[in-house]
């Protein structure tokens, strides 16, 4: 069963639903994404009763979007509760803390963050949204000077960020202070099983400009990284499974992971794997298909991707617009330029700027001795691609 939502549906997942006949509910996003598709969408009456009738099938969205929509119509077993469990930071932080009895957190309401004092806090450390989505509100501290910095602009920034997102994906009521996480970033696309065993569906690596940068421009996957990290995050999501008890549940989540293999959880995105339709990383560099592979519980053969995947590593590369460009300024994109940046390029999408901080998703593949080629990108200023009233 599937929920689509904004911000974007990608091809590989229409032609998926397609392809599996899936039941799609029936709203103004599946409707204009499925247009002319052979696909008849479920109206919501017909969609609460299939899954009333087995409240433990598989349920996917493409976006948190469907968050309130969920709470609403899908309460039968317990499904909001778990999703409210992931995407509050602080529930989780409480549900895993005795993984990690050392690990400083602390929320705070919205109107109380002038009231911190920063010399009580673990210096560097994170602030964010305790319910929060793609990066948006968070802010890297690293000296006390930086904590009143960063207060002062998560003020700035939080009316603007309540007209992109509904209130269920990003709630700025509520932040939550942690201690950094030491270590390399990875994002985890993973569905637990019918019996509730975790099956990875990828991992990226998130690459970073420099020590205070919390963007999400550079995301890449290798069979180097897969080697190396599956078996430990295949451990750390059992136990995680176990204790909230999931089954049929897809999830993507953050975590660090530093040289000794200690691991550290970031946040945790229910219902979904990497948004905006990301997750088809996944199948542009091994030929995995996440939505597919959900639905019927299959599990990559690692193996035969390590066999056929050697010295490659693929990209996924969120071309943003900066803030402080006005974006209703922005005339024309020259796409073919950017698209021309890279040696390899798989699949480039368009995205409306004007509506949203990101002009385009581009998927790559690189030589492993080419590096340069995406660290360049973490440093690029876009605007260069940018054609202004």
């Amino acid at each position: 069963m599937f929920i689509l939502e904004k911000p974007y549906v990608s091809d590989l997942l229409k032609n998926t639903l397609i392809e599996l006949n899936a039941k799609v509910l029936s709203n103004d996003t599946a409707e204009a994404a499925l247009l002319g598709s052979p696909l008849s969408l479920e109206r919501g009456k017909n969609f609460i009763d299939s899954y009333k009738s087995n409240p433990n099938q598989p349920v996917y969205s493409n976006s948190e979007n469907a968050i309130d929509w969920i709470d609403n119509n899908l309460n039968f077993n317990g499904l909001p509760q778990k999703i409210r469990l992931f995407k509050d930071k602080a529930a989780f932080r409480d549900l895993v803390k005795d993984l990690y009895p050392d690990f400083f957190y602390k929320t705070v309401a919205f109107e109380d963050l002038d009231s911190v004092n920063p010399a009580d806090l673990p210096i560097p450390c994170v602030i964010k949204p305790s319910v929060g989505f793609f990066s948006l509100g968070v802010h890297m501290v690293e000296s006390i000077k930086g904590w009143h910095e960063a207060v002062a602009e998560i003020k700035d920034e939080v009316e603007h960020i309540k007209t992109m997102y509904p209130a269920k994906v990003l709630e700025l009521d509520m932040f939550i202070i942690e201690q950094c996480i030491e270590g390399e970033e990875f994002a985890v696309d993973v569905y637990f099983d019918e019996e509730g065993k975790p099956v990875i569906l990828n991992i990226f690596g998130h690459l970073f400009a420099s020590s205070d940068d919390v963007s999400d421009r550079v995301y890449i996957t290798s069979t180097e990284i897969i080697k190396k990290w599956h078996a430990k995050f295949e451990a750390l999501l059992a136990e995680i499974g176990k204790r909230t008890e999931l089954k049929n549940f897809p999830l993507h989540i953050e975590i660090r992971g530093d040289d000794k293999g200690n691991l550290g959880v970031i946040e945790v995105n229910p219902m979904r794997f990497a948004g905006w339709c990301v997750t088809d990383l996944a199948y542009f560099a091994y030929g995995i298909n996440p939505y597919k592979y959900f639905m019927q519980g299959l599990t990559p053969d690692w193996n035969e991707i390590f066999e056929k995947n050697k010295d490659k590593v693929y990209a996924m590369i969120i071309a943003d617009v900066d803030s402080s460009i006005d974006r209703t300024k922005i005339k024309k994109i020259d796409y073919e330029a950017f698209n021309s940046y890279f040696t390899k390029p798989l699949e480039l999408r368009k995205i409306d700027y004007k509506i949203f901080p990101v002009f385009a998703f581009m998927f790559a593949e690189v030589e492993k001795d080419n590096m340069a080629e995406l660290k360049n990108v973490l440093h690029a200023d876009f605007s260069k691609y940018f054609e202004f009233e």
